[in-house]
């Protein structure tokens, strides 16, 4: 481990170099990639150099403690080991958490879609609940939340809502949102006050940036065509909404929410740019997500992922056997007690998985 430590440290002390180099200065791409790369190696040098200070101090205090003369002294050292070994411990525990590779992804924008499934009406108010959860909690970490198409229910949910989160680190929060979610609970409409199930499935897809992923436009095909919408709201007589094909891997993005036809497929090239690119990391994957323990992270979209208990104001995740009574504070947004339950659980199985390769 302190073998890798040290690398990391020389590939942070060359980029301070590069970063000094006028000729780096003056191009924007390596400016930007080198500045990137450093910031991401920023914490990690930054905790193995108190782990090294920490160490010495530790040294030195043990050379003093054999040439004390009086008893006094040796117990002023004898406390400051003491002190300094504690601190050891959960310095190498964070080294270990910060030398798992990261998620190049991570801190991307994120694009969501949230999907009724099983369950009528009460699975399209369910998407709409989930839709509302997301962005209480974009507003709590001061994210911007942009709608990016939606198929509103007379009810006041949604068939499928897409939208866009922006902010840093969006991405490694919401990642593991990912799969089926199901809510069980007393639908307004239900007069026997029986429970039914439904269910929502959520889509989370780090936002493609050009530099990630070429997309050739005669793999794309553009239909445009007239929008329509229920009871005549946004139907327009010019063919503004936009269909997007993906030739080589068949995906399909069709796009109205707007009245221009030039920002529906610009909408639509974003989405159909973060599909694309999310099937291509996910087949990369593969390999490394069969050897999971669980389904965290993996965007396996059709695994039951977690369970609202409306009755019972219970959350259950089932890929790691969290369970939560206030899912009221929950579906009000508050879910860094699960992201932060998840990510642990992620951090551990990759930990795990760099020792054995080790």
């Amino acid at each position: 481990m302190f073998e890798r430590l040290q690398v990391v440290e020389e590939r942070y002390e060359q980029l301070n170099e590069y970063l000094s180099d006028p000729e780096i200065v003056s191009d924007a791409t390596k400016l930007r990639d080198y500045s990137k790369e450093q910031a991401g190696l920023q914490e990690t040098v930054d905790v193995f150099r108190e782990y090294k200070r920490v160490n010495k101090e530790l040294d030195s205090a043990k050379v003093l403690l054999k040439d004390a003369l009086d008893e006094e002294m040796k117990e002023l050292v004898t406390l400051e080991i003491s002190e300094l070994e504690e601190q050891i411990e959960p310095l190498e525990e964070k080294l270990k958490v910060l030398l798992i590779p990261k998620d190049p992804n991570d801190d991307k924008n994120v694009i969501m879609e949230v999907r009724a499934a099983a369950g009528g009406d009460e699975a399209a108010l369910f998407a709409g609940n989930l839709y509302r959860m997301y962005s209480r909690y974009a507003e709590m970490n001061h994210w911007k939340i942009e709608v990016i198409d939606s198929s509103p229910t007379e009810l006041g949910g949604f068939k499928e809502i897409i939208f866009m989160i922006n902010g840093t680190g969006a991405y490694s929060k919401l990642k593991y949102e990912n799969g089926a979610h199901r809510v069980q609970r007393v639908p307004e409409t239900e007069s026997g006050g029986r429970t039914h199930t439904s269910t929502a499935t959520v889509a989370c897809l780090p936002e493609a940036e050009d530099v990630d992923i070429e997309i050739n436009k005669e793999d794309l095909k553009i239909d445009t065509y007239r929008a329509g919408g229920a009871g005549g709201q946004h139907v327009n007589v010019t063919d503004s909404a936009v269909r997007i094909t993906h030739i080589p891997t068949g995906t399909i993005v069709s796009m109205q929410d707007e009245r221009s036809q030039i920002k529906n497929r610009e909408k639509a090239m974003k989405v159909l740019k973060a599909r694309v690119y999310d099937a291509a990391q996910q087949e990369a994957q593969a390999e490394y997500a069969a050897n999971r323990k669980s389904a965290v992270g993996t965007g396996d979209r059709s695994e039951r992922i977690r369970t609202y208990n409306y009755p019972q104001n219970r959350v259950t995740d089932h890929r790691i056997g969290l369970t939560i009574q206030k899912l009221d504070q929950i579906i009000d947004g508050n879910i860094d007690e699960i992201i932060d339950a998840l990510t642990i659980e992620d951090q551990a199985e990759r930990l795990e998985s760099l020792n054995t390769n080790d």
